[in-house]
Protein backbone atom coordinates (compact mmCIF):
# COMPACT_ATOMS: atom_id res chain seq x y z
CA UNK A 1 0.00 0.00 0.00
CA UNK A 2 1.17 3.47 -0.77
CA UNK A 3 2.00 5.76 1.92
CA UNK A 4 -0.02 9.24 1.06
CA UNK A 5 1.84 12.33 -0.04
CA UNK A 6 1.59 15.33 0.71
CA UNK A 7 -0.01 16.34 -2.03
CA UNK A 8 -3.15 13.93 -1.34
CA UNK A 9 -4.68 16.23 0.83
CA UNK A 10 -5.27 18.87 -2.18
CA UNK A 11 -3.16 21.48 -0.29
CA UNK A 12 -3.25 23.53 -3.38
CA UNK A 13 -6.00 25.63 -5.23
CA UNK A 14 -6.03 28.35 -7.89
CA UNK A 15 -8.18 30.48 -9.02
CA UNK A 16 -8.52 33.19 -12.18
CA UNK A 17 -9.16 36.96 -11.99
CA UNK A 18 -11.27 38.88 -14.10
CA UNK A 19 -8.18 40.46 -14.98
CA UNK A 20 -6.28 37.64 -16.50
CA UNK A 21 -4.40 36.62 -12.98
CA UNK A 22 -3.85 32.97 -11.54
CA UNK A 23 -3.55 33.09 -8.29
CA UNK A 24 -2.46 30.00 -6.95
CA UNK A 25 -3.07 29.25 -3.48
CA UNK A 26 -1.60 26.43 -0.27
CA UNK A 27 -3.67 26.19 2.40
CA UNK A 28 -6.01 29.25 1.45
CA UNK A 29 -3.26 31.74 1.64
CA UNK A 30 -2.13 33.21 -2.25
CA UNK A 31 1.61 32.16 -2.52
CA UNK A 32 1.68 32.44 -6.57
CA UNK A 33 0.50 34.80 -9.02
CA UNK A 34 0.85 34.26 -12.89
CA UNK A 35 0.12 36.74 -15.84
CA UNK A 36 0.49 37.15 -19.15
CA UNK A 37 1.52 34.12 -21.17
CA UNK A 38 2.59 32.48 -18.00
CA UNK A 39 -0.93 32.07 -16.86
CA UNK A 40 -2.12 31.18 -20.25
CA UNK A 41 0.01 28.22 -20.40
CA UNK A 42 -0.55 27.22 -16.97
CA UNK A 43 -4.74 27.29 -18.07
CA UNK A 44 -3.77 25.55 -21.02
CA UNK A 45 -2.01 22.60 -19.15
CA UNK A 46 -4.09 22.09 -15.85
CA UNK A 47 -7.53 21.62 -18.28
CA UNK A 48 -6.43 18.57 -19.64
CA UNK A 49 -5.11 17.45 -16.19
CA UNK A 50 -6.59 15.17 -13.49
CA UNK A 51 -6.69 16.30 -9.60
CA UNK A 52 -3.78 14.66 -8.72
CA UNK A 53 -1.80 16.16 -12.19
CA UNK A 54 -3.45 19.68 -11.16
CA UNK A 55 -1.90 19.72 -7.54
CA UNK A 56 1.60 18.77 -9.11
CA UNK A 57 1.35 21.71 -11.42
CA UNK A 58 0.43 24.03 -9.09
CA UNK A 59 3.56 23.10 -6.67
CA UNK A 60 5.89 23.26 -9.54
CA UNK A 61 4.59 26.28 -10.58
CA UNK A 62 4.89 27.96 -6.82
CA UNK A 63 8.40 26.26 -6.62
CA UNK A 64 7.29 25.32 -2.67
CA UNK A 65 8.25 21.51 -3.86
CA UNK A 66 11.54 22.21 -5.77
CA UNK A 67 13.99 22.50 -3.46
CA UNK A 68 13.48 19.28 -0.82
CA UNK A 69 10.56 20.83 1.33
CA UNK A 70 8.57 18.08 0.35
CA UNK A 71 9.55 16.37 3.81
CA UNK A 72 8.46 19.95 5.77
CA UNK A 73 5.40 20.43 4.26
CA UNK A 74 4.36 16.51 4.75
CA UNK A 75 5.08 17.09 8.40
CA UNK A 76 2.85 20.21 8.22
CA UNK A 77 -0.23 18.39 6.41
CA UNK A 78 0.24 15.72 9.19
CA UNK A 79 0.04 17.63 12.10
CA UNK A 80 -3.35 19.07 10.62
Amino acid sequence: MKSPGPLDSEPFDFRETKHGLVQISYLGKVVTSLAGKEAARFLARAAGLDTPGRQRLMAKATGNFKRGNERAAQQVIKRD
